[in-house]
């Protein structure tokens, strides 16, 4: 997997024919205006061309405003979003789409989302995505936060398989089964809150920062692209953006992978999918 070691520079080709970078950066719960506007453009600056936003995290405008004024080409970067959870049925997706786009100010946008598997609606979310796929209006489409039984819900439902199932995923949440799942049916995991919102002062990750004279963010997000997971961390500091991309350039050994793994204790830091009020 040579591609493992290129910066920024291609990644995993998903079920539709589409490449999406490794790497990306997060914006959940940067300001809209000025503070994600900057953080859009050091990313691009820094070399990122993938960014993840969504309908609900408020800040759809100044991305769309960091793309246009970033001085890359729109065909060169990777804009995902998504449909909120209030918005999701059939009609009032196809809405809420129009509504994103309209604020990114976007033709189209690469990869959109579900963001959450809302019990009633996401098999129509989905029909309605598929719709927007075929109009040519979304590259690709995908879901966040489903579970297996989610995914086998809409697939049976549409014979459409996701492209991507963007999960919170990290040493201490592993979802080995989900994993599994996902590559034996050709979706891309990608994980969000891969530093465990900072939560990073463990003693494996400590002693293997040392010993690949790495930081202990760079292990982990190294470890998720060692699994062939996407990876999009959050940060709206300079030099935390810069400190995330530094992970291309070393490998971790099967042994510790391994070990990191082996810190799994099925803990999450946001919201169960199965228990979770929308």
């Amino acid at each position: 997997m040579s591609e493992l070691n290129a910066p920024f520079s291609g990644g995993p080709t998903l079920n539709d024919g589409v490449t999406m970078p490794w790497l990306g950066l997060g914006v959940y719960q940067t300001k809209d205006g000025e503070e994600v506007i900057h953080a859009v453009k050091t990313a691009v600056e820094l070399g990122y061309r993938s960014i993840d936003t969504a309908a609900g995290y408020n800040n759809e405008e100044g991305v769309g405003q960091a793309i246009r004024e970033c001085g890359v080409a729109r065909d060169e970067l990777f804009i995902t979003t998504k449909v909120r959870n209030p918005d999701q049925g059939y009609e009032s997706t196809l809405k809420a789409f129009e509504v994103s786009r309209r604020k990114l100010g976007l033709d189209y946008i690469d990869l959109y989302l579900i963001h959450w598997p809302v019990a009633g609606k996401y098999r129509e979310t989905w029909k309605a995505l598929i719709h927007l796929q075929k109009e040519g209006l979304i590259k690709s489409i995908g879901v966040s936060n489903f579970q297996i039984h989610h995914l086998k819900d809409i697939i049976e439902d549409t014979s459409v398989v996701p492209v991507v199932n963007q999960v919170e995923f990290h040493p201490l949440l592993t979802q080995r089964e989900l994993l599994k799942y996902a590559n034996e049916q050709g979706i891309q995991l990608e994980a969000w809150s891969p530093l465990m919102q900072g939560n990073l002062d463990l003693p494996l990750l400590k002693e293997l920062a040392g010993k690949y004279d790495k930081t202990p963010a760079q292990i982990v997000l190294r470890w998720d692209l060692q699994q062939g997971v996407i990876t999009i961390p959050k940060s709206v500091h300079a030099d935390r953006i810069k400190e995330n991309a530094g992970f291309f350039d070393f490998t971790l050994s099967d042994e510790d992978v391994k070990a990191i793994e082996d810190l799994n204790r099925d803990h999450r830091f946001g919201p169960d999918p199965d228990n979770f009020n929308f």
